[in-house]
């Protein structure tokens, strides 16, 4: 490692050994090296995924502490931190970090992994069975009666029909919940920012009105994309997708026929706001504060009616917290609805190594 003097009489580092950026990028955890003051020499290709650093400097105050406790004690230190996902939102991250002093002029290297992941997991998913448990009964049980009733009218032809196209109809839904109780267990079994990769907006909302176009259009109902300014974020692709679409699908869901449902993307700051606008039935208060939890449902009737499995909202919430931003809704009964999905725009990513 050579070092030199800059016109200030500073300690910088003009060059770092090929054998220590090798190391560096072969360790499992992410890592990076700090020079006095926090500024950034070295940081691996994940290092970012964690939002430890903004602008060349610590954005948390809890790593920045234990920093300076490294550089005033010249000794390794070892713990966890709790680090936001995003500027916005509820969503924490627990990592596991390694402090260790390199010299005595105050240079540090800093290791981070996230290794809460599996605990989280587990208690996720004893949540998430019985849950699930729960809500399969109802079809399920639904088709065993159905199919009693077609054997007890089997000399009666119209009743057959009738009772078959009711067994379609249940079949479908368990359909539907399957498949989305798998979304769902994906996203919760997996951190999307443990291998994100930069996402254009307008192209996320482009591809979830097509992916509602054939339910809009079954439903009389028109989709249309407003406004979309042109942002970037970090994450999973198919997951922000899947948001869109499931709010879309939503708006679709509980408007009557012959509205609109209008999509909109507008920055604010260093955050892009995607919202879905419907002219529907809109959504007590009283509800309001519970539509993003697993299963609810406002109106269990239009529900079973629509094909609504109660987990669209819950999945939206998830991807939203997941990248680091949140879901929010505005809501009038006899008017509509707006719902907001918030995420922060990517910050460009520095040098991981920076020559002087």
């Amino acid at each position: 490692m050579k070092f030199r003097k800059d016109a200030n009489d500073d300690l910088v580092v003009s060059e770092l050994p090929e054998i220590l950026l090798t190391v560096l990028n072969s360790l499992e955890a992410e890592s990076m090296i700090l020079l006095p003051g926090d500024v950034p020499l070295f940081q691996s290709d994940g290092i970012s995924a964690f939002g430890l650093l903004r602008d060349g400097k610590i954005s948390t105050e809890e790593l920045a502490a234990l920093i300076r406790v490294v550089r005033r004690t010249n000794e390794t230190h070892r713990g966890s931190i709790e680090i936001a996902r995003g500027p916005i939102g509820e969503g924490k991250r627990e990592v596991k970090i390694s402090i260790t002093p390199l010299n005595e002029d105050g240079m540090v290297l800093v290791l981070v992994s996230d290794e809460s992941e599996a605990r989280r997991i587990n208690a996720v998913r004893r949540d998430f069975v019985a849950n699930v448990s729960h809500e399969l009964k109802t079809p399920i049980g639904a088709l065993g009666l159905l199919s009693e009733a077609i054997l007890g009218a089997k000399d009666q032809p119209d009743a057959v029909v009738k009772f078959a196209t009711r067994m379609q109809h249940e079949a479908k839904r368990l359909t539907e919940l399957v498949q989305e109780i798998i979304d769902l267990s994906r996203l919760q079994s997996s951190d999307p920012l443990s291998k994100a990769f930069p996402v254009e907006v307008s192209e996320v909302v482009r591809e979830a009105v097509n992916q509602a176009q054939i339910n809009s259009e079954a439903r009389g109902i028109y989709v249309e994309i407003g406004k979309l300014d042109e942002a970037t974020v970090i994450g999973d692709r198919d997951q922000l997708i899947a948001a869109v679409h499931n709010l879309i699908e939503n708006a679709i869901n509980y408007s009557p026929e012959d509205t609109k449902v209008s999509v909109v993307a507008q920055r604010k700051d260093q955050l892009i706001e995607i919202s879905v606008t419907d002219q529907g039935i809109g959504i007590a208060e009283e509800d309001q504060s519970r539509i993003f939890e697993r299963f609810y449902r406002v109106d269990p009737a239009r529900s079973r009616e629509t094909g609504g499995t109660g987990l669209g909202l819950s999945i939206v919430k998830h991807v939203a917290l997941n990248h680091g931003g949140d879901v929010k809704v505005w809501s009038k009964i006899g008017v509509g609805s707006t719902f907001t999905l918030i995420l922060p725009i990517a910050q460009e990513e520095e040098g991981n190594n920076l020559d002087s």
